[in-house]
Parts: C-alpha cells; structure tokens; sequence
C-alpha cells in the first residue's frame, strides 16, 4: 500500500524484477560444496544420466543381433565414453555443469543401419553385430566431422548472436517437454512402482523441507537418492515376494528387478578401448542420415546449455563460448564412433534438470559424476548393478527433471514484451508447431511403417524423419525464422524480443560477473579467435 494525495491510499503493483541470473541458487557454477556433500551429489547425477545410458543400448543391440553380453558392453562403453566427454566439456566447452551422455537424436539412423539389408548375409549374431556396429561407427565419425566445423569454424556462433529471449523460450522449453514420451507413459508400464517413485519424489523435495523448515536444503538435495533407494527396495520385496509370477512378460520385464540380464552378462572388469568392434566402414547415405542427427543434437544440446547456466546462477552465454561447447561436443561424437557407443552424444537434459532440483549448479560436482561414470564403467558387475534400475523408476525421476528445464525456457518470458501481439504470435506459433509437427511424423510411421517423405533413398527419408520429429528442432526453426524476418523494421521490435537484455553478454570480458567464470574462454580466444 502506498500514500496517494490526500492520504488517501491506493494499490501499487511491483512486478518482479527481470534477473540476469537465477537468485535462490545455492552453489553457483563456479563454486564448490564440501567434498563430502559433492561426491554424493556427483554420484546422484551418476544415477540420473544411467537412465538414457541403458535405453539406448537397449533399443539397438537386440536389433543389431547382438545379446546380453554385447549389450553390457555397449553400455559400459557408452558410460566411460560419456565420462570422457563430460570432463571435456566442463574442463574447455562451455565450462557449464552439464553431463554429456547418450542422444536419442541418433536412433532413427542407428535403427536404419542396424535393420539394412547388406547384414543379412551374416548368420552368426556377433558377427551381424560387430558389422553393424562399426557401420555405425564410420557414420558416426563423418558426422562429428559437420559437428566441429559448425562449432569451431564459428558458424554457430553466427546462430547464438541472433538468437533472442524470445526465441530461446520455445527451443529451452521445447528441449525439456519434448521429451515428455520418456516420463509418464513410461512409469504407466509398471504404474505400482512408478508413481510410488513421483509422489515420494514430489513429496520429499518439495513439501517436507518446507514442513521441517530446512535451512541447508539438504533435504530436496539429496531426494533422488532417497526416493530411488525406497522404491528400489519396495520393488526387489515385491518381486522375491512373487507379486509378478504370474504376469505377462511385458509387465515381467517392466516390474521385475531380476530381468535386464546385465549383472550375469557384464564383465568384472573391462576397459573400453578405441576400435574394438573393429575397423569402422563408411557409407555416404548412413553419413548424411547421421549428420542430420548431428544438427537435431546440436540445437537440442544448446536448449540444454542455456537451462544449465540459468539453473548454474551463470550470465547468459556469449556466442563465441557457445560456438566452443558445440565443437567440443563434436569431439565427443568423434569418440563415440571411436569406441563404438553406438549413439552420438548430447547434453544430458535430465540432468540439467537435477540442477534446479538440487539448487546446485557446481561444475565440480559433474566433474565427480564424470569420475563415478569412468569407474563404473570399468568395473562392470558393479555398474551393473546401478544399471538395472527400474525404467519406471527412472521414469517418474523424468517426469521432474524435464519440467525443470521446460520451466527454464518459460522464465526467460520475463525478458520479453507479453503485451505485443508480435511476441504473442510468435511464441504461440512456434510452440504449437513444435508439439504438433513432430506428433504427425512419429504417428505417419506408426500407421504407415515409414515417415511422410517416402521417396527411393532412405538416407533422404531419415534427414526429414529425424528434423522433423525433434519438438525442439521444430519450435526453433519456426521462432528463429519469425523473430529475424517479422517486423524486424519497427524500432520496438528489439525490445519486445529482448534482444537488449543480452547484449551487454555478447563478449564475455565486457562485464564483470562474466569474467571469473569465462576465464580459460577469454585465454583460448586469444590463440583461437574464430571461436
């Protein structure tokens, strides 16, 4: 209430203020917790990022003729690659607390290679796999090849400074709810053990802090281990119990602890190594399918980059450090088709998301994960073991890790001009595009067996197949294109998009607060000033 003339008074609303970095943060990116408390938040991360880690895998070594055993090596292979790239990134890309692990961008092409025809004259299983695999690999290396020349060429750099608020709340945004097929329809699977796991997770670290009125927020830290533990536990009763004897296979598979077959088939120690499916072999058409993956990782890796420094308490990104963190990334695909992951590689949306559910955006903390991730995967009963967590489980984690992040796109909202009908139009559009292209993609190949572009070339189908079927590779394309061409005369526009609030970010010595944590970015400028 304020005093108006007369002494009479009336009611003054004060909006929030816009934010250039997300207050309420705990531990910022370039700051540490205690050792203590950093090892087992890097261990949560670990456990956050096995999810995507195992499904992948899952879906593509039954198809390559590969079994059990080739499966656990995929995984562990895929895990210490993973690792690799984490510490890269974090160490030279971005320097952003974000995990790089497997992408699903890549299993439209992986699934074309591993089913092609030319491996139909294998007979032997391995033999099948092992061919298919380092087809796998050779695409996958040419793809890493477009990767770092967009990044280190700077051609994304050219991207990131056009890029705008009002652009960027559909890509962020988008990044984290297009992945919205991995949450819920998943826990359904075995709904007695994964909503258990949402409403303990929802529970623990959103309202007992609260009723205990926890100072440190240890609590709401540390609720993904506690939540996996006690549902984990409830599901291992259940199934020594015989609640699932008589099921079908499908809810077996779903609910059981002892079906994923991993801790018999892994080994008790194995050290990945490049090339060990052999000598990879190239094809044009698996390269072009693969590239075009390449693009949807790198657009959805940028949503994921920009949700980490917002959930980090980090500035806004300059273009060049960007352009960097991508052709890292790139670096990171030409590992993966080294070792043969059998996936490309990706910033871990999941885990950007546990960076808003810890309040901890502490780069040191993911750096442990990477350690955990390395020697794990090493130590293969024992990554094994963590491995064969529930999907469901794993499903419900998702359901609030990737709202976090959708809810990161959505507050950069506060940087745009709600009232014009410009940003309205815009932000409207792009959205329901995003959601709505890709579900008439993926529901034409389940009605049909193929995508909408079914022409003779089946390397052309997959570059639309794989675009067009990325929720935030669409809602990016549509509001970068409107928010360039749109009205781009009128001398509000600028303003409406909030352009002007990321301006002064542009380079990254310009402001004081940039400075400290885009340190090694300002020394590798210096011998690299393309990036």
């Amino acid at each position: 209430m304020a005093a108006g003339e007369g002494g009479q008074k009336v009611d003054e609303f004060q909006p929030h203020p816009v934010k250039d970095q997300l207050p309420g943060v705990d531990v910022c990116a370039s700051s540490s917790p205690s050792w203590p408390e950093a090892v087992f938040l890097g261990f949560q991360h670990y456990l956050v990022m096995l999810g995507t880690t195992v499904l992948i895998p899952t879906i593509l070594v039954p198809l390559m003729g590969g079994g059990n055993k080739e499966k656990a090596e995929v995984i562990n292979t895929l895990l210490f690659v993973a690792g690799l790239n984490t510490l890269t990134q974090t160490l030279f890309g971005t320097r952003l607390p974000v995990v790089m692990g497997g992408s699903y961008a890549f299993i439209i092409p992986t699934v074309s290679i591993a089913i092609s025809n030319r491996f139909n004259i294998y007979v032997d299983p391995h033999e099948w796999f092992k061919q298919s695999m380092r087809a796998i690999q050779g695409a996958l290396i040419i793809a890493s090849l477009f990767h770092m020349i967009i990044g280190f060429f700077g051609f994304w750099r050219i991207f990131g400074r056009f890029l705008s608020p009002l652009a960027a709340v559909p890509l962020v945004t988008l990044t984290g709810l297009g992945l919205y097929a991995l949450g819920f329809p998943q826990l359904a699977k075995c709904v007695e053990i994964g909503l258990p796991a949402l409403v303990i997770l929802v529970l623990v670290s959103q309202y007992i802090p609260h009723m205990l009125k926890s100072r440190r927020g240890t609590i709401e830290r540390f609720s993904v281990l506690f939540t996996v533990a006690v549902v984990w536990g409830y599901a291992e009763i259940l199934t020594l119990a015989g609640a699932y004897d008589r099921r079908s296979l499908k809810t077996q598979l779903s609910c059981r602890t002892d079906r994923s077959g991993l801790l018999s088939a892994a080994p008790w120690i194995r050290i990945p190594y490049p090339f060990q499916w052999g000598l990879p072999s190239f094809n044009a058409g698996d390269s072009f399918a693969m590239m075009a993956s390449s693009l949807v990782a790198i657009i959805e890796s940028t949503g994921t980059f920009i949700a980490a420094s917002r959930y980090g308490s980090a500035t806004p990104m300059p273009p060049s450090v960007l352009s960097r963190g991508i052709g890292w990334q790139g670096i990171g695909i030409l590992l993966d088709g080294a070792f043969g992951t059998g996936s490309g590689t990706t910033a871990s949306v999941e885990n950007a998301g546990l960076l808003g559910l810890t309040r901890n955006g502490s780069r040191r903390v993911v750096q442990i994960s990477a350690g955990f991730m390395i020697f794990f995967s090493i130590l293969g009963k024992f990554g094994a073991v963590l491995a064969s967590i529930l999907l469901p489980i794993v499903a419900a984690l998702y359901c609030v890790f990737f709202a976090y992040v959708g809810s990161a796109g959505l507050s950069f909202l506060q940087f745009c001009n709600l009232n014009s009908f410009r940003t309205k139009f815009i932000l409207g559009f792009s959205l329901c595009m995003g959601l709505s292209v890709p579900q008439y993609f993926n529901e034409y190949v389940v009605t049909s067996g193929h995508g909408p572009v079914h022409s003779g070339s089946t390397a052309f189908n997959n570059i639309f197949q794989v675009i067009f079927s990325s929720p935030a590779t669409v809602a990016i394309i549509v509001a970068y294109f409107l928010d360039c061409t749109h009205s781009v005369k009128h001398s509000e526009t600028r303003r409406d998009s909030g352009r002007h609030w990321w301006t002064k970010f542009r380079y990254f010595e310009r402001d004081s607060r940039s400075e400290e944590f885009y340190l090694l970015a300002f020394k590798l400028n210096r011998f690299f000033p393309s990036i």
